[in-house]
């Protein structure tokens, strides 16, 4: 998920889980030093790390991410130690600037840590489509796919998504966003999640970022929020 820093565009991606088709400029790089989570009535679970991204082509993005993960549960002792690696490269093979329309394939292979504290312990290869219409202060954006997973007992999830945006000014820009997450194991469920994010421009280099937002739980299960905040340096 990438965004560059121009007071003339509106951007789009993080701080919103929905992505966007807009990869960072050729030649340019964007680094997202990142914290998000979610919480619930007696659990909390997170990450931080950095979301490196790299204009390699026109259209092309090359992305690394390497986080760092937690998680704590009441009566239980805090644990901590190495995320999945993701590597990934977002291709935008359709792009209308005049009608304000693009489309780009963004596939992410995900290569969980040995000592990962939680998730996956397999890894796993993201096959999202992601659009977006936009105009001079509104953006609207979204999509999805399906993850294919190499662990035994596990389902292949597909998510949707989808958000929508304005811009204040040069500096402000505030959104909106619903996603629909797949069920990931044989007998889960599948979970909707709402959010409310906003970016400010601090500089020509620098952005501050961060969503919120509840999780619509299935009837017997724990509520949950979620959160998201980064700085995103970009040059």
């Amino acid at each position: 998920m990438a965004l560059a820093l121009s007071a003339a565009r509106a951007p789009a991606g993080p701080p919103y889980a929905t992505d966007d088709p807009q990869p960072t400029p050729y030649r340019g790089y964007e680094v997202y030093a990142y914290t998000q989570g979610a919480r619930g009535p007696q659990w909390l679970e997170g990450s931080a790390g950095i979301d490196f991204n790299y204009g390699a082509a026109p259209g092309l993005q090359l992305t690394a991410v390497v986080p760092v993960e937690w998680e704590s549960a009441r009566g239980l002792a805090r644990r901590s130690g190495p995320g999945p690696v993701e590597l990934a490269a977002k291709w935008r093979f359709v792009h209308l600037p005049r009608r304000g329309f693009d489309l780009a394939f963004f596939p992410r292979l995900v290569l969980p840590a040995t000592q990962s504290t939680r998730g996956d312990r397999h890894a796993s290869l993201q096959l999202p489509l992601w659009l977006q219409f936009s105009g001079e202060r509104w953006s609207s954006f979204g999509g999805g796919g399906c993850t294919l997973r190499c662990g035994a007992g596990t389902r292949d999830p597909c998510d949707l998504a989808w958000a929508v945006t304005r811009s204040f000014g040069a500096r402000l820009q505030v959104g909106v966003e619903a996603l629909r997450r797949g069920a990931d194991e044989p007998g889960g469920t599948a979970m909707t999640e709402l959010g409310v994010g906003g970016t400010w421009t601090a500089g020509e280099h620098l952005q501050i970022m961060g969503s919120a937002g509840p999780g619509l739980h299935a009837v017997g299960e724990d509520a949950r929020n979620h959160w998201y905040a980064a700085l995103l340096f970009a040059w």
